[in-house]
């Protein structure tokens, strides 16, 4: 009979998720990951199967939790434009906090592991359309409450904000000058003014 396991796979994983953000999968070695999660060889490889069993995991598990959290505001069911200015806020103030230097572990994976990764590609291509389906969403409730005119591109609308938020991203992961991200983050949000309903002038 096997012996209960002396550790708990969730805080496994978050351990990992820090390191993966910090390094990269290529920057980061098996011993480098025993030592983090503190726990053998053999019980990494029991529970996760290998290197990029438990980076996936990882991945896995930053969609539903951490990245849950960060883009709660533009997918919460009444989520407008005014939630789209709030989720770049808050990637614009992370340039000068915690996550500077580190990123999004999404993102960071975008670059580094996508192309050459199916399993990682996969999460990543999830994340996109997660991304631009949230906003999409949110744009359409904007028109539906007419602070987004009719004629509005939602479809274009809803790329350039997942585009734009992925390369705050990245700028945040390499240590731009925060002035420089909350910049790119205003000029991201400004664009939602050129599609405000036009407001008829009041007759003289």
């Amino acid at each position: 009979m096997t012996g209960a396991k002396k550790y708990d796979r969730l805080d496994l994983l978050d351990r990992a998720i820090e390191l993966f953000r910090r390094q990269g999968f290529n920057g980061t070695s098996t011993a480098e990951l025993v030592a983090e999660l503190g726990v053998n060889r053999k019980s990494m490889y029991a529970e996760f199967g290998s290197k990029q069993g438990l980076f996936e995991s990882a991945l896995e598990r930053y969609s539903e939790v951490h990245l849950s959290n960060v883009l709660s505001p533009i997918e919460a069911p009444g989520a407008g434009p005014s939630a789209i200015c709030e989720a770049f806020a808050i990637y614009g103030s992370a340039s000068e906090g915690w996550a500077r230097g580190r990123g999004c572990l999404m993102c960071n994976t975008a670059v580094e592991r996508a192309a050459l990764d199916p399993g990682a590609g996969r999460y990543v291509a999830a994340y996109l359309e997660r991304l631009t389906h949230a906003f999409r969403r949110a744009l359409e409730n904007g028109q539906a409450t007419g602070e987004i005119s009719g004629n509005a591109p939602l479809d274009r609308l809803a790329a350039f904000f997942t585009t734009a938020l992925i390369g705050v991203a990245a700028c945040i992961r390499a240590e731009a000058p925060p002035e420089q991200v909350q910049a790119a983050c205003d000029v991201a949000t400004s664009i939602l003014d050129a599609h405000r309903p036009v407001q008829a002038a009041t007759l003289q």
